[in-house]
């Protein structure tokens, strides 16, 4: 079904289309012309109900979107939690859902599977925490994704160099950065050294600074970015997860 070349952008369904239920949003997502999507952990529980589940998988297949990124189930975000990796005494609970988050993707054919670190230092239970899921993400031909965040004053990996630290220390080959360049900017990383290190990206989001909108309404050549990354070999996915500001994609005819 998807031997053509993926689009360049991607919907990420848990910033866009809010004002809709979850499960009508790849059906928006499509009518606005993307035919690839990303998402958040997409139930309220590490370990959701097969009807659920199945929901969530049929509104993906009906909508005839492309599931290109997953979170693993992060905690409770609007508390301030930011992922399971690095929190002690939940490893079962991380693990669990590993493997529930992989069976999704396998089906789904989705390859990129994002593992947020958490609001705890790293340990060694962390890096255990990390080629686990790695290894998982592996078996069904994924690579995991390490995102640096900003606005999170607890979370540990708020830049690219700390991420490749952490991804050196993993020692896993499918083991990427997920390159947010709105957070990346905003923690105060210079955008035009990621070109040098293409070949460690492994996904790319999109939003403009400062803000968090859509490319054209902060201060960021986000574009220009992009081109970079192209020209030195990225040939991923760019996932666009922003709020919105005018409700409009007509930036990306810019693109």
């Amino acid at each position: 079904m998807w031997k053509d070349k993926p689009p360049m952008f991607d919907a990420n369904l848990s910033m866009l289309f809010t004002e809709l239920p979850l499960l009508e949003r790849p059906q928006a997502a499509r009518a606005a012309g993307f035919d690839a999507v990303e998402i958040w952990w997409p139930f309220a529980d590490a370990v959701p109900e097969t009807r659920e589940i199945e929901a969530f998988e049929n509104a993906i297949v009906d909508a005839q979107v492309r599931l290109v990124g997953l979170n693993l189930y992060a905690g409770d975000m609007p508390a301030g939690d930011r992922g399971l990796t690095s929190w002690p005494g939940r490893e079962t609970e991380f693990r669990t859902n590993v493997e529930i988050t992989a069976a999704i993707a396998a089906r789904l054919g989705c390859r990129t599977l994002n593992a947020l670190h958490g609001n705890f230092e790293t340990t060694a239970q962390t890096v255990s925490n990390y080629r686990f899921a790695a290894d998982v993400a592996a078996e069904i031909g994924a690579q995991l994704v390490v995102e640096p965040l900003s606005g999170a004053p607890k979370y540990p990996i708020k830049t690219a160099h700390q991420a490749f630290e952490l991804i050196d220390e993993i020692d896993r080959g499918n083991v990427k950065l997920l390159a947010d360049l709105y957070h990346l900017a905003t923690n105060g990383d210079d955008l035009d050294l990621l070109a040098d290190h293409v070949d460690r990206i492994g996904h790319v989001q999109i939003a403009d600074a400062p803000g968090r909108g859509e490319p054209g309404t902060g201060e960021l050549d986000l574009f220009g970015h992009l081109a970079k990354l192209r020209a030195n070999g990225y040939t991923g996915f760019v996932g666009a997860e922003y709020k919105p500001v005018t409700h409009s994609f007509a930036w990306r005819e810019q693109a």
